[in-house]
């Protein structure tokens, strides 16, 4: 491999924390919330995972490209994060069905990233100091420039962000003689979220994350689906409302991570934003109804409030983060209701929580035969 001279980059913290690295050789300057994932592998999937849309990725994986990309492990067909920081970056791969390097995907999508970045450092600082906005620079900007330009980006809190990745039109997803119809909303559904269900059997109708109940209800759907997304969910008042509606009338629903939070608050259950948040394939969950424990894939900066829940007459908490004692899941006592904060699709992670989907199906069967 011939040696090349890279540009050197800057990471700026909305704190004025500098963190110093290099190009991969993409110059520009992007914006978002600084977040860091866990996971050792599946950074394709991570990248283009909807829920990250307005972020700055951390990988703690001290390497990142070195398995390259395909064609097949996206959760989005575009990348989705605003930047990438990695202390390693692989500009060669090698994996037998791998279809290009990781840099030649990001030159494509022009996603600017930095490299030999301490971060292991920096996820401490993060980790310390809480999730706050940042900026990566990598076309020679100054400090002061930059501070200026950062000091414009709106916080996480309070920004809606779902218009942003939803589908501008409904589309349809598994076989049109499937036993089920599933009408899901779109807040930044993942590809293996519609996966999971087509292979048990579903036809899905993906509506935008603006269309109404009764929009969703012509489809004579037998389950609804409120999917995981980006943002905060208080702004969220056209999903809310769809939520109500659907609760209302006892249709079975399922939610995913945004859309968990969503049912949160149809039920009047406020939503925080986390101090960090969630975001990896390892973090432990319990189940309160069964007593066992799970490893889950998780991705989310905001959260049910605990205390109002276990005090709603008609809501129960189901699961629980065992690190943190956050909530997991709930399920409505008196509704055909359940959702989680985390992803049983996986993708990357591992299958502890795919029974959620089997869940769902039983709760539709339950209510065709009630």
């Amino acid at each position: 491999m011939k040696y090349t001279t890279r540009q050197k980059a800057i990471l700026l913290l909305s704190d004025g924390t500098i963190f110093y690295g290099k190009s991969i050789g993409i110059e520009g300057t992007t914006f978002g919330e600084v977040c860091f994932n866990t996971g050792m592998t599946g950074y394709q999937e991570i990248f283009t995972d909807p829920s990250y849309f307005g972020q700055i990725m951390v990988a703690t994986n001290a390497h990142i490209g070195n398995y390259g990309v395909n064609a097949e492990d996206i959760e989005a067909d575009q990348i989705m994060i605003s930047g990438l920081v990695c202390k390693n970056f692989s500009f060669s791969h090698s994996r037998a069905n791998s279809s290009g390097s990781l840099e030649d995907y990001f030159k494509k999508q022009n996603l600017v990233c930095i490299s030999d970045v301490d971060t292991r450092a920096l996820v401490s600082y993060i980790r310390d100091n809480g999730a706050m906005n940042a900026v990566i620079s990598t076309d020679g900007k100054s400090i002061d420039e930059l501070k200026a330009l950062l000091a414009k980006v709106p916080d996480m809190k309070g920004l809606e962000l779902a218009s942003k990745v939803s589908t501008k039109e409904p589309y349809f997803v598994g076989q049109e003689t499937a036993t089920y119809k599933i009408a899901a909303l779109d807040l930044g559904i993942k590809k293996n979220i519609l996966r999971n269900l087509a292979k048990r059997d579903c036809y899905i109708k993906v509506f935008p994350f603006n269309a109404t109940y009764e929009e969703m209800k012509a489809f004579n759907p037998d389950g609804f689906f409120l999917s995981n997304g980006p943002g905060d969910p208080d702004p969220l008042y056209g999903a809310i409302d769809i939520a109500k509606k659907i609760l209302a009338n006892d249709d079975p629903v399922f939610g995913i991570c945004l859309g968990h939070q969503v049912l949160a608050l149809a039920n009047g259950i406020s939503t925080y934003k986390m101090f960090n948040g969630h975001r990896g394939i390892n973090h432990p969950v319990k189940n309160e109804i069964t007593g066992k424990g799970e490893i889950t894939s998780q991705n989310h900066g905001f959260a049910v409030n605990r205390e109002e829940l276990e005090k709603h007459p008609d809501l129960e908490i189901t699961h629980l983060h065992i690190n943190d004692g956050t909530v997991a899941g709930m399920r409505m006592k008196n509704k055909n209701c359940f959702s989680v904060q985390y992803h049983p699709e996986a993708s990357p992670g591992p299958h502890d929580s795919s029974y959620l989907f089997d869940q769902f199906i039983d709760n539709i069967n339950k209510a065709v035969k009630a």
